[in-house]
């Protein structure tokens, strides 16, 4: 079954919540499908974890409606509800054992001790825990604590998972890891994760699709790479990731595109598809990103090249990342290079030619 075919799990029908005046969310209207790993991206103060809290139902809603699994959940309480949450700071209860930590929801399910244990020891061996279960939990790493919150949401079998910055408490690489861990385990349990986050790199790697949010709205829903390729406006393009902008004019649109004259790269003609966006009325301006422009050495040529001058220069290691001025031009763009054998690491103040091409190209208007 494709992506698009899967039957819709959460469903946000023109969702609305205020605080006192404060407008929190406005006019959600979106769809989740189920068995799909979803994230909610953007900046704090944005809405998304109101809206994630809205589906667990921690958050009653002004007005509109939300929808899980085709019910409506006006009046259905979090305990009631086919959810369950991983929260930021995970709530391990640290005078109670692994084992005790992960088999806590299900006091009340009447289970006998060995059917308990059985529940136990599968969650456990699902998130990488085996043989851990007697652990005390203040004796567990941040990676370790992570993986005992999701095996006590999982052992519930919710039909959606709520997870609100599991991993901002981790490191760099355990943070990396932990993100490979989470996909795996989402395809393997098969149900619908909800992934509330505000880095972007994180949502790119892990979602099949995202929604960014600004101010309480939607501005954009789609996967990773239509997100990445094609923003549709300036705001959700300068929020994912790094665009290059400059300053552009609109010279014609016709059937044969919108043909356009941008500083410092000159004239070019656009297929409607780079202009994903509706008019803001702001001006024009086009977009790229900085690894799909490429600074050519000696003996390289390209069908397109502008000339610039370096004004800075940032050694990763495996990449380097140039400031260069074009000419012509009143601020810098940002060039990705992937530092190959051989390939010399120019200095500030060296001249570059930089090559590029119309099809990376979004117009913004």
């Amino acid at each position: 079954m494709t992506a698009a075919a899967k039957p819709t799990m959460i469903e946000f029908r023109d969702v609305h919540k205020y605080y006192g005046d404060y407008h929190a969310l406005r006019g959600i209207t979106a769809t989740i499908r189920a068995g799909e790993f979803f994230s909610l991206l953007g900046p704090s103060g944005c809405g998304k974890t109101t809206l994630l809290r809205t589906i667990a139902g921690f958050e009653e809603i002004s007005s509109g409606a939300v929808m899980i699994d085709g019910k409506h959940m006006e009046g259905v309480p979090a305990n009631k509800r086919p959810t369950n949450m991983v929260f930021q700071s995970y709530a391990i209860f640290p005078h109670l054992t692994v084992a005790e930590n992960v088999g806590f929801g299900l006091r009340r399910a009447k289970l006998s001790k060995d059917e308990l244990n059985c529940r136990v020891g599968e969650a456990l061996e699902m998130v990488g825990l085996r043989g851990l279960g007697a652990r005390a939990a203040h004796a567990l790493s941040g990676g370790q604590r992570q993986r005992v919150a999701l095996a006590r949401a999982l052992i519930l079998k919710p039909k959606v998972l709520l997870l609100d910055e599991p991993l901002s408490a981790l490191d760099k690489k355990m943070r990396e890891q932990m993100q490979v861990e989470l996909i795996k385990l989402q395809r393997q349990v098969g149900i619908t994760f909800i992934l509330v986050t505000h880095d972007q790199e994180e949502a790119l790697v892990m979602s099949d699709r995202i929604a960014v949010m600004f101010e309480g709205e939607i501005a954009q829903l789609a996967d990773p790479e239509t997100l990445y390729r094609r923003p549709n406006s300036r705001k959700v393009a300068d929020f994912i990731g790094t665009m290059n902008f400059l300053p552009a004019r609109i010279l014609s649109e016709g059937e044969q595109g919108i043909e356009v004259e941008a500083q410092g790269l000159g004239r070019m003609l656009l297929d409607p598809s780079q202009a994903p966006g509706a008019a803001s009325g702001t001006g024009s301006s086009v977009g790229f990103r900085p690894e799909t422009a490429t600074m050519l050495f000696e003996g390289q040529k390209a069908e397109r090249e502008a000339m610039g001058t370096v004004e800075e220069v940032v050694y990763y290691g495996d990449m380097t990342y140039y400031d260069v001025r074009l000419d012509g031009t009143e601020a810098p763009i940002r060039i990705s290079m992937r530092n190959v054998f051989g390939r010399p690491v120019l200095e500030i103040g060296a001249r570059t030619r930089v090559a590029w091409s119309p099809g990376a190209i979004v117009l913004f208007r």
